[in-house]
């Protein structure tokens, strides 16, 4: 599963269970969002062990990007049999203090921060 547009690529790759986020997510509003939610959940949907949120390809999240990641940790807490991994630059200020802050709403996920 994938989407791609010129300014931002959303993968899911199935045999490392890990979806990539590259470019620059800048879109407005949770409509715009809704598709990028949709495969977030359908990979953990397809998932029985665990998932990988790899961000450091990610270049700018805005708020909106922020919210529907929101939902979908809080999605994937709600689970409770999946583990989720948040991967990120510490380098990079905002991807640290997203994935500490979603971390705070599902204790279990695991930060990879290099």
């Amino acid at each position: 599963m994938e989407i791609k547009t010129d300014d931002y690529h959303i993968i899911f790759d199935k045999p490392s269970a890990t979806v990539i986020c590259k470019g620059s997510l800048l879109l407005s509003g949770t409509e715009e969002y809704a598709p990028i939610l949709d495969l977030l959940n359908q990979a953990a949907e397809q998932q029985a062990e665990q998932l990988v949120l790899d961000l450091r390809p990610l270049e700018f999240l805005n708020s909106s990007g922020i919210n529907t990641l929101t939902k979908f940790v809080i999605n994937v807490r709600n689970r409770q049999t999946l583990q989720l991994t948040g991967m990120g630059y510490e380098e990079i200020p905002w991807q640290v203090r997203l994935l500490k802050n979603l971390k705070r709403l599902m204790p279990d996920l695991q930060l990879n921060l290099e």
